[in-house]
């Protein structure tokens, strides 16, 4: 096994709801006040104060994992619970709530509304961000170059925010940010990084650490960061989205140069997958055209069967493709 996709780790974020009128509710704060974080998960605010995230430490194994998962998920609906709000999994609400979301008193949080103004301002998209273990940076550029033809189709097989005729709204409200969407082909860490200098020096982000590339290098932890994915509607479909994510970062590691891809072509592939998720057409990234979603998902675990059977997690990933198709 290389170095690199070892360890994987996820974040979750999950909206408060009000269980009379099924608005989101703005009870972050007294949610978050009845939970401690454990050595295995870590809860943290949102920008919007209808929301709460759970983050797991890295794991070695999809078992530990789903453990994690389950813990944290536990935690946060119980104390929900406590506050009379309930806790659900969903890439975007089904009723938004009228209040003021966004916590003016944290700093970062009030500039980043102040850049992007109505944007921002009832954005209560959840998703969920799979972190992979890489040994350096260059490694992880190296590693977002082979992933951005698969970033749709993980889309497609995550999205769980039906709203407006789309599969996944989310990503629709996501594609409102600049620089949105599949990262650029970069020849380095240092090319990365001057790509995020450049739109911090044009005003578009907010500092170096934030960015809206649906895969980029965390920028606090040795990791490549998969923030494509809507909100898992259960622990399985996280630990799907897991194991899928870090065998596609054992399979870039070894395989040689990717294939090239237009981003135009890739900006498509997004949005066709944010509209029809599994249930009608994708974009081939390579041949430049449509085709049945399925394919492309029957494709992308053709790709990481490897990774998959040298973990032992081949037989789990397919039937938890089974159960979510």
């Amino acid at each position: 096994m290389p170095p690199c996709a070892d360890t994987v780790g996820v974040e979750e974020e999950f909206l408060l709801v009000d269980t009379a009128s099924g608005r989101t509710s703005v009870r972050a704060d007294a949610v978050l006040a009845l939970v401690q974080d454990t050595d295995l998960t870590k809860f943290h605010a949102e920008l919007a104060a209808t929301q709460v995230e759970a983050a797991t430490g890295p794991c070695t194994s999809v078992s530990e994992l789903g453990q994690a998962l389950h813990q944290a998920r536990t935690t946060l609906a119980k104390a929900a619970e406590e506050v009379g709000v309930g806790l659900i999994s969903r890439g975007t609400p089904v009723k938004p709530s009228r209040q003021q979301i966004v916590d003016h008193s944290n700093p970062r949080f009030r500039r980043v509304l102040d850049t992007y103004a109505g944007v921002v301002e009832h954005y209560e998209a959840c998703g969920c961000h799979v972190h992979v273990g890489v040994p350096d940076r260059e490694t992880g550029v190296r590693v977002l170059n082979h992933l951005r033809p698969w970033l749709p189709t993980l889309l497609a097989l995550s999205a769980n925010s039906p709203d407006h005729g789309y599969a996944s709204w989310r990503m629709v409200e996501q594609s409102r940010f600049p620089g949105s969407g599949v990262p650029p082909v970069c020849t380095s860490a240092a090319d990365y990084d001057a790509h995020v200098a450049r739109m911090v020096a044009c005003g578009t982000l907010v500092d170096r650490a934030q960015s809206f590339w649906l895969a980029r290098l965390s920028p606090k932890l040795p990791t490549v960061e998969f923030r494509v994915a809507d909100a898992a509607a259960t622990v399985e479909d996280a630990v799907l989205l897991a194991a899928l994510s870090r065998a596609l970062v054992h399979t870039a590691f070894l395989d040689g140069e990717p294939r090239p891809v237009r981003d135009d072509v890739c900006a498509a592939a997004v949005w066709t997958a944010s509209r029809y998720g599994l249930d009608g057409a994708a974009v081939d990234p390579w041949r430049a055209c449509r085709v049945p979603a399925s394919a492309m998902l029957e494709r992308l675990l053709a790709h990481v069967t490897p990774a998959l059977a040298e973990r032992d997690e081949l037989d789990l990933v397919h039937d938890l493709v089974e159960q979510r198709v």
